[in-house]
Formats: structure tokens, C-alpha cells, sequence
């Protein structure tokens, strides 16, 4: 007897579009192989809630998101944050130090019950201020700007994050990955490569350990995931099947075993379909 397997997508240059939408034909497929095969389907992704539930919200999984790169997972059938993964005390004073001494403070995304409240004080970025702009007025984020106590709350954090210039966030990424114990994930923005991206987890978070957990709940005993960044190498790393999009950075390609279509061409949906 054919055993369960669980497929898991990224989201933004995999699943979603040039658009960064899900397509009406990758929601359509998906949707006939959730109704009529039983289709184990979700998104592993760097998002939060906040975007990933009305972005999905064509696609009817039943299985929860893994949301901020593995630091949580998403029940959208309950409203409810599962599994998470927080960032000790300690251990985001340290890094928010190495942020401001290099002229700059993050964001400090923390759990405030099934709702983020997003922290952060100063200036921002032209990307981060759009990025703010985009997910005002949402019912699962809440902002806190200018707030001079942004690195101290009661509330648990699942994510410290920064999107600016490239250079100035690679000198930071550097010395917080040889001075704090943590899991920090850096890479060029899919847009515009002179924008960095630096995401940093508690010690040991990654989309891997997430997909595990998640296929184990369900009992799939095959993992097929699909990835076309640098923060997806450790997810395609730890399914038995890893696929990487055309588009998908080279060293994303390498550790993968197969290579498909561009992510504007409906790719991952099709492979599901005919896998």
C-alpha cells in the first residue's frame, strides 16, 4: 500500500507568481487534487499569518502553515499559533545591541496570543517602510513604531528581522553568527538584489525541523519540498524529495534532486499534478 506524502512549498518565488500571488490555475489544480486524491498540501514560508492567510485563502489545505521560516506553525481552521519556537531574552538584547551599534534597530516580531505585535524604534528603510505600508490594518499583526522599548516586552519574540542595504546587513549578520547563539538567515531580496534580508530564529529553528514535526503529526512517511532561496536549502535538505524552481538560486538548484519550470509558470502546482 502507497504511503501518505506530505508536500511542502515555499511561497514567494516558488509558489506564487511574478505577482507574488497565488495563481487562479496553481489554486485550481491544488484544490482538485486536495478534493478528489486527498492531497497533503501546505507552505513553509518566512511570512507571517498576516499575509499568508489571505494569500492562501484560494487554497483549501487543511493542514497548517509553517510560518516565520519554522518558528511557528499557523492553525487557520482555529485562528491559533502551534508549535512555537521563541527567542530568549537575553538572547534578543544581545542582537538588537549589534544592530544599534552598527547604526540601525530590527524589527522584534512577538507573540502577543494569536496575534504578532511587530516592535520596532527609529528609521526605517524605503523597503521597510513599504513592507510596513503593505500589512497596516491587518486582524493577526499589530505595529508598535518609534517605540524606544522596543527590544524589552513580556511577550515571547519569534523573529528579529532587518530589510536594507546589503552591505551594512551582512556586516551585522556576521558578527551576530560568531557571537549569539541563534539560527540567523541572510540573503539577497528576489527583487532587488542590493536590498538584504536578515531573519534570526532561536538556536536550532529552520523550515526543516518544522516539516518534520508536521509530517509526523499527519503520519506522511515521504516529504516533497520545493524551494528556491537560500533559507529553503535546509527544508529541501530534509525531504526525501527536494525540487528547486528554474528560477532558484544556484546553490538552491545543487542540493536539490530535481529542477522544474519558473515559478510564473504554475510549475510546482503541475509537478504535484503528475507526480
Amino acid at each position: 500500500m502507497k504511503g501518505k506524502t506530505l508536500y511542502v512549498s515555499d511561497m514567494d518565488g516558488t509558489l506564487m507568481g511574478s505577482d507574488s500571488r497565488v495563481s487562479k490555475a496553481t489554486a485550481a489544480i491544488l484544490n482538485r487534487l486536495i478534493d478528489e486524491r486527498g492531497l497533503l498540501f501546505t507552505v513553509a514560508t518566512a511570512r507571517t499569518p498576516a499575509t499568508v492567510v489571505p494569500l492562501m485563502s484560494e487554497v483549501k489545505t487543511m493542514l497548517p502553515y509553517i510560518v516565520l521560516a519554522g518558528a511557528a506553525m499557523w492553525d487557520a481552521q482555529q485562528g491559533t499559533f502551534v508549535n512555537v519556537q521563541s527567542i530568549p531574552h537575553d538572547t534578543v538584547r544581545a542582537i538588537s545591541d549589534i544592530f544599534e551599534k552598527n547604526g540601525l534597530h530590527p524589527f522584534i516580531y512577538r507573540q502577543h496570543g494569536n496575534m504578532i505585535h511587530a516592535h520596532h524604534c527609529g528609521a526605517m528603510s524605503p523597503q521597510e517602510e513599504g513592507f510596513v505600508k503593505e500589512r497596516l490594518n491587518t486582524p493577526f499583526k499589530r505595529f508598535f513604531l518609534d517605540n524606544p522599548h522596543y527590544a524589552t516586552s513580556d511577550d515571547q519574540a519569534m523573529l528579529i528581522f532587518s530589510m536594507n542595504d546589503y552591505a551594512t546587513l551582512e556586516r551585522i549578520y556576521n558578527e551576530v553568527r560568531a557571537t549569539v547563539d541563534c539560527s540567523p538567515m541572510f540573503y539577497h531580496d528576489i527583487f532587488d538584489p542590493s536590498v538584504g534580508l536578515l531573519e534570526i530564529y532561536t538556536s536550532g529553528c529552520t523550515k526543516a525541523g518544522a516539516i518534520r514535526r508536521l509530517a509526523q503529526r499527519i503520519n506522511a512517511d515521504k516529504i516533497v519540498a520545493f524551494g528556491d532561496n537560500r533559507n529553503d536549502i535546509a527544508m529541501l535538505q530534509a525531504a526525501d524529495h527536494a525540487v528547486a524552481v528554474e528560477n532558484a538560486f544556484p546553490e538552491v538548484k545543487a542540493v536539490a534532486h530535481e529542477v522544474i519550470g519558473p515559478n510564473t509558470a504554475d510549475s510546482v502546482a503541475h509537478y504535484i499534478e503528475t507526480d
